[in-house]
């Protein structure tokens, strides 16, 4: 698309729904994000949005239909209400970036897909500015994880020729991205993030999720710990869906760990729950990053056989790789 604009504007709503995020950027000659905000959704359409991206009931087609467009009105109106308050006219954009919201995210098994709401059409209609998307299916159709811009912003922004470089996203789901000073750029999925926590959050408090992470703070840190270390084998995954050497999830899974750790937290007070989950996030995250850097020097990994073992099984890992 040949276009003299030097003014981009990306627009993406993540795995746990909470907002629509909106930002405006020049890249000549480095990134300046000019404005950024996050625009939240209506109650009604938040609720709805997460009913379907969370359930397997079926829906009616009209509704999904409906609910498509309703998103990428709620996108275009983000888009609008952002170059309003930077003071710029659409007419300097040169394209819209729009990821969508998930929905369904199913990047294994033998016919994978993923799939996006907000009907970029719409974003271009209202907005006049011409409207790109549709950014996963081809990375999944090639065997990916469906994220494929993530790791080239990394890489272009975070990679250093005097050092290996990992970056951990935390969104709705988490993402790992290895950024190594030769070799491939890698990214993947690596378990759950701020999904599951705002909906045990939003579950025990009523909010939507944890501001300052104060219910959490109240918490009991070693009950957590020790409870983590004596269950983690039982929280986390459904038996026979993932091993915990590649712990991998979607948003769709995490509802599904979500209820599942909802059976199993018994005995200890909520908030402490809360200090629980996020443990679990990091430990996920931790494991996926060795079995990334024994995968990458070519090395196979064996499980750790229980969970009290996982800390060593890390340190021992990473100490290996950082040795040789």
């Amino acid at each position: 698309m040949a276009t003299s604009a030097s003014l981009w504007l990306g627009l993406i709503s993540g795995t746990s729904a909470d907002g629509i995020d909106a930002a405006l950027l020049r890249f000549e000659p480095r990134i300046d994000v000019l404005a950024a905000r996050t625009f939240p959704y209506p109650a009604d359409l938040h609720t709805r949005v997460l009913a379907l991206a969370t359930s397997d009931a079926a829906i009616a087609l009209d509704e999904f239909g409906r609910l498509d467009v309703e998103v990428g009105e709620c996108f275009a109106a983000a888009a609008l209400a952002l170059l309003g308050e930077a003071g710029t006219d659409p007419a300097k954009v040169g394209a819209i970036g729009s990821h969508g919201q998930t929905v369904r995210h199913r990047p294994r098994g033998a016919h994978p897909f993923t799939l996006q709401i907000g009907d970029p059409s719409v974003i271009a209609e209202r907005t006049g500015i011409a409207t790109v998307a549709d950014f996963r299916r081809r990375d999944i159709a090639g065997g990916g994880h469906g994220a494929p811009l993530l790791p080239a912003l990394h890489a272009a922004l975070l990679s250093s020729n005097g050092e290996d470089r990992a970056v951990l996203n935390l969104g709705g789901i988490a993402n790992l991205t290895l950024l190594p000073m030769h070799g491939e750029v890698r990214g993947f999925d690596t378990g759950p993030a701020n999904a599951l926590l705002d909906a045990w959050c939003e579950r025990h408090t009523g909010n939507a999720f944890d501001a300052n992470g104060d219910f959490a703070a109240s918490g009991n840190v070693d009950e957590a710990r020790n409870w983590q270390l004596a269950y983690t084998e039982t929280l986390a995954f459904p038996a026979g869906e993932e091993p915990t050497y590649w712990p991998r999830l979607t948003a769709q899974n995490d509802a599904a760990l979500y209820f599942h750790v909802g059976s199993n937290l018994g005995g200890l007070v909520q908030a402490t729950n809360s200090v629980l989950l996020q443990g679990f996030t990091a430990q996920t995250g931790g494991t996926a990053l060795i079995a990334g850097l024994q995968d990458a020097a070519g090395r196979q990994l064996e499980a750790p056989t229980s969970a009290a073992s996982m800390a060593s099984f890390t340190n021992d890992s990473l100490a290996q790789v950082v040795t040789s």
